[in-house]
């Protein structure tokens, strides 16, 4: 029985670093492809892929990380098992996985700030938008009212020359009846009609102030919610990659077989 357990870990040893190694170095491929991919085509200027692109890199950051553990563990596999090791760094996978671990670590470290940044730019930009489609809707509002005192002027002295039809209007609640106390008081009428204006405008204003705290509100919460997670995302994934990179590089130049 021993024997035969014996005979089993050694075949199955080898199985395991090679699929580990082999899942390893796929899974690094994939996920650098994957990364390459998004770059095309670039267009940094554009703040929106500049989000789009962080914010993905970031979320699929662990993948790579990932395949170099596989990759490693499949070489403390092998070792483990008696099998020697080519002492060429440049012809040794182990070297290269730690130096993509290194450059990776160095490039979320980067992203961290450039996410940050971008979503400080893209808020800001937010935020005047919101800003010019507010003060486009107070010019909108001026100006229909103004040319809504017009019309009711026009129609209301159209009405005055015609008593029937102003009654009627009055009766079914078209009018106030109080308009009848201008009819002979061209001023009053001026200065009633401006007060009405003046409470619609009062109110829609105060509805589109509310929608544009509203809306810079909610550019802010977004702001902060996307920043602290990427933020964050990335510099864990700066401490991992550095960890893991900068070690094994270390321990393999020493002379290490980690």
């Amino acid at each position: 029985m021993t024997v035969d357990k014996s005979l089993s870990n050694s075949a199955t040893s080898p199985l395991a670093a090679i699929a580990l190694k082999l899942v390893g170095i796929v899974t690094i491929l994939s996920s650098l492809l994957d990364f390459v991919i998004l770059l095309v085509p670039p267009d940094f200027t554009n703040q929106q892929w500049l989000l789009n692109l962080t914010t993905n890199i970031v979320d699929r950051g662990i993948v790579p990380l990932v395949g170099i553990a596989l990759l490693l563990a499949g070489y403390w596999i092998e070792r483990s098992s008696g099998k020697g090791q080519s002492g060429n760094l440049l012809i040794d996978l182990r070297f290269w996985a730690c130096a993509i671990a290194s450059f990776l670590g160095i490039v979320y470290l980067l992203v961290t700030f450039l996410h940050v940044n971008t979503v400080r730019m893209s808020t800001r930009e937010a935020l005047a938008q919101v800003e010019r489609e507010a003060n486009q809707a107070s010019t909108q509002l001026e100006e229909r009212l103004t040319a809504e005192v017009d019309q009711q002027q026009s129609q209301l002295q159209l009405l005055f020359q015609q008593e029937e039809t102003l009654q009627s209007a009055i009766e079914s609640g078209q009018i106030p009846e109080q308009v009848l106390d201008f009819k002979d008081n061209p001023a009053a009428l001026d200065e009633f009609l401006n007060q009405r204006v003046g409470e619609a405008r009062q109110r829609i204003e105060t509805e589109i102030g509310t929608r544009r705290e509203e809306a810079r509100g909610q550019i802010r919460e977004e702001a902060i919610k996307s920043a602290l997670r990427i933020a964050t995302s990335s510099i864990l994934l700066t401490i991992g990659y550095v960890v893991v990179g900068w070690t094994g590089l270390r321990r393999l130049m020493s002379g290490g077989k980690g």
